[in-house]
């Protein structure tokens, strides 16, 4: 294994763990902030964003290298 494959494994593995981390995060402000059913909602539309935004980015840059 080259060091470009553990790379580009590692980024994918940690990004991911790294996402489900921040979820978790963002369902514990909410229970500790007693949001609700709404705010919970709104929390993670408003922080989830930048998650599907990055996602959107990616697989944009795939399609194009194509």
């Amino acid at each position: 294994m080259n060091e470009a494959l553990f790379s580009e494994i590692a980024l994918y593995v940690c990004l991911t763990g790294l996402i489900g981390w921040m979820g978790f995060i963002v369902w514990d402000l909410a229970k500790k902030s007693q949001a609700g059913r709404f705010g919970t909602i709104a929390l993670f539309t408003v922080l989830g964003a930048g998650v599907v935004g990055f996602v959107i980015k990616t697989v944009l840059v795939e399609v194009m290298q194509i």
